[in-house]
């Protein structure tokens, strides 16, 4: 899997560049193939206190409350088993949500307002989630789940 990052506005896209970015609408030269761009565990079996804080948790309901009659799967994400701080110097700046590695939103989070968590509801009841958190501190974690 390769990785492209928009020098714009950090999104991340997965295997191939946008002819334009979806979220800050830059041209197709402002991607970069950056190997690096996520962070991932060290050993998964035994995480550290900081991975513990930066890996999201997501969590699907498949009844959602909101959109009663239709396909409505809920997806929350919580940034972190350990709930990571959100100060003004050290918080996380926004949760992008993917579904089959293809972006479909981001939701931006303002320190001491919000925590680091997220919401959608998505009109699909399959395929894989993919949630990237961004830490301005350390950077961009991933998880995923399917529906």
């Amino acid at each position: 899997m390769k990785t492209y990052v928009c020098e714009g506005c950090g999104h991340i896209e997965f295997d191939d560049p946008p002819v334009s970015c979806l979220v800050c609408n830059s041209v197709l030269e402002a991607f970069e193939e950056d190997a690096a761009a996520i962070n991932s565990p060290a050993n998964s079996a035994e995480l550290t206190e900081a991975e513990k804080k930066h890996i999201p948790t997501i969590t699907v309901v498949k009844e959602c409350g909101l959109i009663p009659g239709g396909v409505c799967t809920d997806v929350h994400v919580k940034v972190g088993e350990i709930e990571h701080v959100m100060q003004d110097d050290h918080y996380i700046r926004y949760i992008d949500y993917y579904l089959d590695r293809n972006f479909i939103s981001r939701v931006w989070l303002s320190p001491g307002v919000c925590h680091p968590a997220a919401a959608l509801h998505l009109n699909a009841s399959s395929g894989t989630i993919t949630a990237i958190e961004n830490c301005n501190v350390h950077g961009n974690w991933m998880a995923e789940v399917s529906l």
